[in-house]
């Protein structure tokens, strides 16, 4: 085996646990219709794979620590490749959703290890080019989701998006128990479980109060019942991880501006560039009639247009300050949002989305060394997984707040040209707060920072 197996490896766990994110959605038409799901139940097939990684990645990354990186990484791989074989064979959407939730539970522990790994393997020149590789992979997977799941769903049905990920996850357990070095943090301090239980517990209460927004008025007890509840959580989560010596996140970091603004960029990030893209699936496929492979071409505009500028631009972006890029990328990908109608024909999406696509593009460059650059350089992996923990917050509160936005709506069409209004707001607003309020510098010769530059999943 030569000295990029490793790599491979790791590559191939996180090719399936990022393409996983973007691959349903198309699905999600023939999944209703097989499964006999509603609205409210495909948006738990999208959100109980978002909460898991939100919730778990932080703990997965203490874990990893503790345990070992190989010895995470592989138990990762297997939950979640029984999970996408439960996933494939779901009778009903009850089992789809506990499914998808479990195929998140492993995903958080791949995204966890996966740059750990690359990072403790590779040194010097190889590391860079390791984390090259790792990021066009990244890229990719989220660019060919839509497109991948529209050619398997209509060439073999909509179970094999997930049975697809088997073989891949067989071969990626067999491949780094040949090549992958274990190795951990011996200065480790263990998990943080009741910050682990309340902070799942608080996000999980939220999105189901807002789920059920859609089905019941605002003002119900149903609604106000869970929000209250989850809120509740959350400052419990607060609160203890004021006191304990274990914690997943430190709360000192938020009192520097920037890191906190940052973390809201991530999440705006997810919200309106991505938490509408189920809806408008559904409005392709069921309202226009569209095949689902030619719904996932008529949305690869937004990823062509991303691709475009990570390859030709992308690397440059680092030398302007991180409150422009971000700043810039949310406002484009705003834009993108207003720009967006329904009509009779698709070729209406195509402007919105490519220029949600330049904002994607720039803002996803952005965010991993804007960040990096507010914290100490011992936080750094702390900082990674509190920014992939607030991306994948953005995309379940996105698809939740959204919903409810499209249930009472008077149509269809309606509902779905508001959220993306809604998506377009949230994306200027987020962006001019960023644009006046990051001030961190940009940091991308501090190796500490290069280490964790490619962590955008």
């Amino acid at each position: 085996m030569g000295k990029w197996s490793p790599l491979v490896a790791v590559c191939l766990g996180g090719f399936i646990l990022l393409v996983d994110v973007t691959i349903v959605t198309i699905a999600l038409p023939e999944m209703a219709h097989t499964l006999n799901a509603l609205l409210n139940g495909l948006q738990w097939v999208i959100d109980a794979y978002a909460l898991a990684l939100a919730a778990l990645v932080l703990a997965s990354g203490s874990l990893t620590d503790h345990i070992g990186r190989k010895r995470t990484y592989l138990g990762s791989l297997v939950i979640f490749g029984i999970a996408s074989l439960a996933c494939g064979l779901a009778p009903n959407i009850e089992v789809m959703v506990l499914a998808r939730a479990v195929q998140g539970i492993g995903g958080a522990g791949m995204l966890a290890t996966t740059l750990a790994i690359v990072n403790v393997t590779y040194h010097g020149r190889d590391r860079g080019i390791a984390l090259g590789i790792w990021g066009v992979v990244a890229g990719a997977a989220a660019a060919i989701g839509p497109l991948f799941g529209g050619l398997l769903t209509e060439s073999f049905g909509w179970r094999w998006i997930f049975l697809v990920n088997i073989p891949i996850a067989i071969v990626a357990v067999w491949l780094t128990a040949k090549v992958v070095a274990e190795s951990n943090n011996p200065n480790a301090k263990g998990v943080d479980v009741p910050g682990v239980v309340t902070f799942t517990a608080g996000i999980g209460a939220v999105t189901f109060g807002l789920m059920e927004a859609g089905q019941h008025d605002w003002g119900s007890g149903r609604v106000l019942g869970w929000l209250a509840a989850g809120l509740a959580m959350l400052i419990v989560f607060v609160v203890l991880q004021a006191r304990s010596e274990k914690a997943m996140l430190d709360l000192k970091l938020f009192r520097q501006p920037s890191f906190s603004v940052i973390l809201l960029a991530a999440m705006a990030f997810s919200f309106a560039a991505f938490a509408y893209t189920p809806f408008m699936s559904v409005w392709l496929q069921q309202r226009l009639g569209l095949q689902p492979l030619t719904a996932g071409l008529v949305m690869v505009p937004m990823s062509a247009a991303a691709l475009v500028i990570a390859g030709t631009v992308g690397r440059h972006l680092h030398s302007v300050p991180f409150r422009y890029t971000l700043g810039i990328g949310l406002a484009l990908i705003g834009a993108g949002g207003l720009l967006l109608t329904t009509g009779d024909s698709w070729i209406v999406t195509l402007p919105g989305l490519s220029v949600a696509g330049f904002g994607v593009g720039i803002t996803g460059q952005a965010l991993p060394g804007a960040i990096m650059a507010t914290v100490p350089h011992e936080r750094a992996g702390m900082a990674s997984g509190a920014l992939n923990t607030f991306r994948q917050l953005g995309m379940a509160l996105g698809v939740a707040v959204l919903g409810t936005v499209v249930a009472h709506a008077t149509s269809f069409e309606s509902g779905l040209e508001q959220s993306y209004v809604v998506a377009g707001v949230v994306g200027i607003v987020v962006g001019v707060l960023a644009l006046v309020v990051v001030t961190s510098r940009n940091a991308v010769h501090n190796p500490k920072v290069e280490q964790v530059l490619g962590a955008e999943a």
